[in-house]
């Protein structure tokens, strides 16, 4: 049934959903990359699809918003009110890594914050160590390796700031190992583990702390190839 923040109806999404932030990049997916692709939610303009990947994988593909208060909320609904087992992010993010390209993959073995969303779990001080599902990760590995995608797996941060007025703090992350910031993998991956689902976070680069350059708005929102190839072999691998 209907939750609070998607409108579609049971048996309308699939066990997986790949998960970007924008809805118009979740149109374009499905335009471009889906078949069938029906549109089953749009409320508050956020998007949701349902289709068949071009083996024939039954697929979902919804936006998630910005920042881990939204990713929270859709993630949750889908993982608890439709049955969905397993989300995919896959967005854009700021490396710390020099020599890391655009449009380059860091895919996310796990997740630190800066946030208070761990804050939530009442751990008596201690604070929650987000990680992806194995499976899902060794797929996405897999998959971009085969095609020759250029990626690196490790740590992100998922901050709950944009415009940092500290702007020297990232590279406080870049000295223990941090590969990027970005603003969602942290609450995507803790709501998976609370509901006993499955998550990854695929990231492509849109911009870089250590040269200059970035990715236009258009560019983010169609210009991804290579991540979304790489989740959909593994919806592939993980079945619909």
């Amino acid at each position: 049934m209907p939750t609070p923040h998607i409108a579609a109806k049971n048996g309308d999404f699939a066990k997986i959903v790949l998960m970007p932030g924008d809805p118009k990049r979740a149109r374009w997916i499905a335009d471009n990359y889906l078949v069938n692709a029906k549109l089953v939610t749009d409320v508050r303009g956020i998007l949701g699809f349902t289709g068949f990947t071009k083996k024939g994988t039954r697929v979902s593909v919804m936006a998630s918003g910005m920042g881990m208060p939204s990713i929270g909320i859709y993630s949750h609904e889908l993982f608890d009110g439709y049955g969905v087992e397993a989300i995919i992010r896959i967005g854009t993010i700021g490396s710390y890594v020099p020599g890391v390209r655009l449009k380059d993959l860091l895919i996310a073995e796990g997740c630190c914050t800066d946030g208070n969303w761990p804050a939530q779990f009442g751990l008596n001080g201690g604070t929650y160590s987000a990680i992806a599902d194995f499976d899902l990760l060794s797929a996405s590995v897999a998959a971009a390796k085969k095609n020759g995608f250029r990626y690196v797996v490790g740590n992100l941060l998922s901050s709950d700031v944009f415009y940092d007025y500290s702007p020297e703090s990232w590279k406080k992350w870049a000295a223990i190992g941090v590969l990027g910031v970005e603003m969602e993998g942290y609450a995507l991956y803790s709501t998976a583990a609370v509901l006993h689902k499955r998550a990854l976070s695929i990231c492509s680069v849109s911009d870089s702390f250590c040269s200059d350059g970035k990715l236009t708005a258009a560019e983010r929102q169609e210009g991804l190839d290579n991540m979304i190839v790489t989740a959909l072999e593994v919806v592939d691998g993980f079945g619909g």
